[in-house]
């Protein structure tokens, strides 16, 4: 990964928790770079919105509650559309792709029934089925503001408030997807992905309170 994946990497599982203080001079040492590539990092992670500015430096951005509402109701209404246009743009290199993926989610599954502290498997799969449906989609404006929400979600890592039965439920509604996809139902496809998106909010929103220090900036 470059300098800019790692960074944000580190953001995402909290090696660089909200509220942390960001400045070149410290990541240089972290990632063993110049300067150069850390500023071009730092001002994509600003846009991306995963940090802010400080007089000196940047810090870690926090998010409120309403924050998770609101960005997890818009992942749904572009991830729900995307879904419905992969219905009916889809190729057979693309169910092949989505079909790899679920299958890296169950093997993820097994994973993690044996070790509950094992998750980056199962994020690494979902977060690869998603970006398969959004490519099949064949929408390059819908996968741009994807991209700009969906850290959100990820970054508060669902998944590790999870156990084997969420796991479970979030793979069944993943084969529905895929099927509704496969089949050329585009009106199944945007229902099944709304609904689980908004499962994912409901079930963020529900664990807000008691880990509020991770409400940092996925997938569900």
């Amino acid at each position: 990964m470059g300098v800019y994946e790692n960074i944000k990497h580190a953001i995402i599982t909290e090696v660089y928790p909200p509220g942390f203080r960001l400045t070149e001079e410290a990541l240089t040492k972290d990632w063993n770079v110049s300067r150069t590539p850390i500023r071009e990092a730092l001002k994509k992670l600003e846009f991306d919105g995963l940090i802010t500015p400080l007089k000196r430096g940047f810090i870690v951005r926090t998010f409120s509650k309403e924050d998770l509402q609101q960005v997890y109701d818009l992942r749904a209404l572009l991830e729900s559309y995307a879904a419905a246009q992969a219905a009916m743009n889809r190729t057979e290199e693309d169910i092949l792709f989505i079909q790899d993926a679920i299958r890296a989610y169950e093997i993820a599954m097994e994973i993690k029934e044996k070790d509950m502290d094992q998750n980056q498997a199962i994020v690494e799969a979902n977060s690869r089925f998603h970006r398969g449906v959004i490519n099949a989609s064949c929408n390059n404006h819908v996968r741009d503001l994807i991209d700009k929400v969906v850290v959100l979600p990820l970054m508060f890592r669902s998944f590790y408030h999870f156990d084997q039965t969420d796991i479970d439920q979030s793979f069944q509604m993943h084969k529905t997807i895929a099927r509704a996809i496969e089949e050329n139902d585009p009106y199944r496809a945007k229902s099944a992905m709304e609904e689980h998106i908004l499962r994912g909010r409901d079930f963020v929103l529900q664990h807000y309170e008691s880990d509020a220090t991770t409400v940092s900036q996925t997938i569900d």
